[in-house]
């Protein structure tokens, strides 16, 4: 089947996710459009390579030695597919795209011609659902995220428009939004030509939001499309505790905040952001002290923190660089 933004390009980017990236891949062929896939792989050290070029030889696949991070990894893919792919879906590889999925973005993406960004409706493993759909962070969401409800603030809270959730995510019917989570997102081209690809400085984490933020910026519109599903495998994997990733999630957001608040709300945020952190140490301690954590994973959480409060905990902006297009 034809389609208006035919033919969609798919960029995938992969590190040692072998097993989940097969399972990706195998679920694009169900797409009744044209597409072009292209796998970025950030230097794995598993088959992820090997994998692909066996069993989709139909997919390109850019192999590179180091790992630049998320958003330079996806420019690369985008900038291969943009100039000839009417719009860019950007895929995690622990996704199934559900068959439909593709081809009702991009209906709706071709229906509305102000539209640059749909996202899918997400879904756990177990076909639950997960939260995709999102307003752009600001000092009561951080808060909330810091000081989560159920366990400091009331638990109904969690889901609540105060922590950037949309009540119509429950609903069945497209809704416009400020930004989807980033495990996948279709872009019209054109809308990437105008406003650029993303920001390299994220290494990983907010870049989709801060990509969001500059499309809505430039007077596009961004919609979640309920009728595409698409499970998720990261919204229900274990909770392991893992302090590079923290760092790297609590300095993305810093960075997003120094891009686009004011001076004054990025002091609070820094405060804030301080406050917590503090918080999470005498939580830590007591874990550790009650029995509930051992020294290891103590000291993991301790470097974290630290860190973190290091960095953010700081009054004084981290240097932006310019966005690259």
């Amino acid at each position: 089947m034809e389609h208006t933004l035919s033919p969609i390009g798919v960029v995938v980017v992969s590190y040692n996710t072998a097993p989940l990236l097969r399972r990706c891949l195998a679920s694009l062929q169900a797409c009744t459009l044209p597409l072009r896939i292209v796998v970025v792989d950030n230097g794995s050290r598993d088959e992820s390579v090997a994998l692909v070029r066996r069993e989709f030889p139909a997919v390109t696949v850019r192999e590179r030695p180091d790992n630049p991070g998320y958003a330079a990894a996806c420019n690369e893919g985008i900038g291969l597919l943009a100039e000839t792919c009417g719009a860019i879906l950007v895929l995690n590889p622990d996704t199934e795209v559900l068959p439909g999925a593709i081809e009702a973005m991009a209906a709706f993406l071709a229906a509305h011609p102000r539209v640059g960004v749909a996202g899918p409706r997400l879904l756990n493993p177990d076909g639950t659902l997960q939260r995709a759909a999102f307003r752009f962070p600001d000092l009561i969401t951080t808060a909330l995220d810091l000081f989560p409800p159920g366990e400091v603030l009331p638990g109904r809270l969690y889901d609540s428009w105060w922590h950037g959730r949309y009540p119509a995510e429950l609903g069945t019917e497209p809704f416009p939004i400020d930004y989807p989570l980033g495990a996948c997102m279709l872009v019209r081209s054109s809308t990437i030509a105008e406003v650029g690809g993303m920001d390299e400085g994220y290494f990983m984490y907010c870049e989709e939001i801060d990509w969001c933020r500059r499309i809505k910026q430039a007077g596009w519109a961004i919609w979640q499309v309920p009728a595409a599903r698409v499970i998720h495998v990261g919204g229900a994997a274990t909770g392991q505790f893992r302090w590079r990733m923290q760092v790297a999630l609590w300095r993305a957001r810093a960075r997003y905040m120094d891009k686009f608040a004011s001076p004054a709300m990025q002091r609070a945020y820094r405060l804030l952001v301080a406050v917590g952190m503090i918080r999470l140490m005498g939580k830590a301690w007591l874990g550790y002290l009650s029995g509930q954590r051992d020294r290891d994973t103590l000291r993991s959480h301790m470097l974290a923190y630290s860190l973190i409060l290091g960095e953010t905990g700081r009054f004084a902006p981290i240097p932006v660089a310019k966005v690259t297009r």
